[in-house]
């Protein structure tokens, strides 16, 4: 006998399923960070125009300004320095995240860290917009990783909470009317009274 809907198991466990996102996460990352270097390394080794496509691909969310990025094979990485940071600190961290916390913990840090890990990167933006002093691209990495590793720490909880939710549907079944309640005798004896007897119109009989 089969069992309905709202009793359904998933075939998959719910503890295999934080792994799983997790694993989707760190590879993404890692691909990220895999193009952001090798988009140089590509046209250093005669592939001018996937290196291209990369670098137009990260032309959307970066400046990509030569003087504040940094340089491998004597072409820049696909993104300024910050952003190599923001990258780099959230794969980092995202890797090791399963070493330093549960994967079935969802509940994310006091908001206070996050602003506290974004102080560094808008003081050393704001101080090189005001001329106050020349920050460097190890100044710009760096404020850009530490925010881009705190961050994993409050998207990875919201991603493992959508992991474990069940998506299948819970709704019960329809309750049946009271036609359908009704015993099939009952039904056709109520039709039966309802229906015109030819016994009352002798003029309608064969």
């Amino acid at each position: 006998m089969y069992a309905p809907p709202n009793q359904y198991i998933p075939q998959i466990g719910r503890g295999r399923r934080p792994l799983m996102m997790w694993l989707v996460v760190a590879m993404g990352s890692l691909a990220l960070m895999s193009l952001i270097i090798g988009a140089p390394l590509t046209i250093k080794a005669g592939h001018p125009i996937w290196g291209l496509v990369i670098y137009r691909a990260f032309s959307y969310v970066c400046h990509q300004i030569p003087e504040r990025s940094f340089f491998i094979a004597e072409h820049q990485f696909a993104v300024c320095a910050r952003c190599t940071g923001l990258y780099a600190g959230f794969t980092i961290a995202t890797v090791v995240y399963p070493l330093v916390r549960s994967l079935t913990e969802i509940e994310t840090p006091h908001r206070k860290w996050l602003f506290f890990a974004a102080a560094p990167l808008a003081v050393d933006f704001a101080l090189g917009f005001f001329g106050i002093w020349n920050n460097t691209s190890f100044s710009r990495f760096a404020g850009g990783a530490l925010l881009g590793a705190v961050a994993v720490f409050y998207v990875m909880p919201g991603l493992l909470d959508l992991s474990l939710r069940e998506w299948y549907s819970t709704r019960e079944p329809a309750t049946p009317t009271t036609a359908n309640k009704m015993p099939s005798a009952e039904i056709f004896s109520t039709e039966a009274a309802a229906a015109p007897s030819d016994y009352s119109a002798p003029q309608r009989r064969i």
